[in-house]
Order: C-alpha cells, then sequence, then structure tokens
C-alpha cells in the first residue's frame, strides 16, 4: 500500500497535477475572500463564512480533476494488469490510491490557517471569532474532500477515459452535495428533513455550526467506505 502511496503521490508531483490544483484553489478562495464583492474586510464581521461556503463547490470540480487519472490511466496504458502481477490487494491498491489525493487535499487546505489567523488578528476585540465553528467546518471540509475523492476514485474506476471520468465524478459530487438538498426543498416537513439527511451538504454544514456530531462524522465515513468498496468491486471485475 505504500508503495502505491508513494508512487501516486510521486506521479502527482512529476505532472505539476499537484502544483496547478493548489494554485487554482488558493487562487480563487483568495479572492472571493479577500476582493471579490462580499469579502471579509467589507462584511465588517470576524467569519470566514464566505470561505467555507464556497470551498465544496471549488472542491467539486477540482478533486475530480485529480482523481480523473488514478484509475483511468491505469486501464488506458496496461499498468493496472502490472500492479494485479504484484503482491497487493485491491484494497491496497485502493487505499494508497485514496490516501495519496487526501495528502493533497490536506496540503491544498494547510495555507487557508492564514486566513483564520488574519481574521483573529482583525476582530475587534482581537479573537472575536468563532473558533469552534471554524474548526469544525476545517473537520468538515476535510471530510467532505475526502468524500469526493472516493467518489471522484469510483468514477476513474469504471472507464479508461480521464475526461468521462471526471465529468462523472464531478457531477456526482455535486448531486451528492447540493442536488439532493435542492431537491428537499421542493418539500416540507419530515419529507424535507430525511431527504436533506442523504445530502452531504446538510451534513458538512451541521459540522460548520462547531458541535461535531458522530452521526455527521459517521454518515461521511461510511459514503466514503461505500465508494470504496464499489470501486474495489469494479477492481475485482476487471482482474477477472
Amino acid at each position: 500500500m505504500l508503495a502505491i502511496f508513494r508512487k501516486e503521490l510521486n506521479s502527482f508531483l512529476n505532472s505539476l497535477v499537484a502544483y496547478i490544483v493548489i494554485g487554482v484553489f488558493l487562487v480563487i478562495v483568495g479572492l472571493f475572500t479577500w476582493f471579490f464583492d462580499s469579502n471579509v474586510l467589507d462584511y465588517g464581521y470576524a467569519d470566514l463564512n464566505n470561505f467555507f461556503q464556497l470551498t465544496p463547490f471549488i472542491f467539486v470540480f477540482l478533486i475530480p480533476a485529480i482523481t480523473m487519472r488514478s484509475l483511468s490511466e491505469e486501464y488506458k496504458s496496461g499498468t493496472i494488469e502490472l500492479l494485479f502481477t504484484k503482491p497487493l490487494s485491491e484494497w491496497q491498491i485502493i487505499i494508497g490510491k485514496f490516501l495519496a489525493i487526501f495528502l493533497l487535499i490536506f496540503v491544498a487546505l494547510l495555507p487557508t490557517l492564514l486566513y483564520y489567523y488574519s481574521v483573529y488578528q482583525l476582530g475587534n476585540p482581537k479573537g472575536n471569532i468563532d473558533s469552534a465553528a471554524v474548526s469544525g467546518s476545517y473537520v468538515g471540509l476535510l471530510l467532505l474532500g475526502a468524500t469526493f475523492a472516493s467518489i471522484g476514485l469510483w468514477a476513474s474506476s469504471i472507464t479508461d477515459n480521464q475526461i468521462v471520468a471526471f465529468v462523472i465524478g464531478a457531477v456526482l459530487c455535486y448531486v451528492f452535495y447540493d442536488g439532493i438538498q435542492q431537491l428537499a426543498n421542493v418539500f416540507s416537513g419530515t419529507t424535507q428533513f430525511y431527504i436533506s439527511f442523504l445530502s452531504l451538504g446538510y451534513h458538512y454544514e451541521a459540522l460548520g455550526r462547531g458541535l461535531i456530531d458522530s452521526r455527521n462524522i459517521i454518515y461521511l465515513l461510511s459514503v466514503i467506505f461505500l465508494m470504496l468498496f464499489l470501486t474495489k468491486q469494479n477492481l475485482v471485475s476487471k482482474k477477472n
């Protein structure tokens, strides 16, 4: 598994994918957080709501752009057959790739801690920011990023075409994050609640309120496991 992790990470670094993804992400969130309309400085309140509301929608496109080549390229180049001949289980291949993608997401988020520090210092009085909500939102972003990574990895496992994998991954990420929530808004009462509960956005927003509820974490982890399991089943079918 570590060999796959290192191989995938080196592949990102050698192809400039990591630098481009992190650079694009930081430029977009930086502009919206600090310069465009409704930025932190104009808003007049010490919070990072804009950042935490925008980032999931950027992830919808950026994470599938990272994952689209993970398995589809292996299929197209035939190197997947080489992996199957090595003493590696399907789980080891998948987890190795998944962890490399997750590390990239983690590294992309690290520089944004400067946003929190800046707003913390700019608060009046200093430190006038809901740190619990910020912490919960970062936990939510990491889990949401991991969930999108698992969805993108599954999309990459069903085709040898990277563009197709990207489109499928991006569409599914949006549907699971916001599409289900939009559907829920058509209804009311308990029906709306139960449909909303299936949305990744519902659990992400709940974590962003600063209350780390185990139900939200368990749901997101369950989706991650389900998508990785389905990816594993696709690899088994490919192998056979």
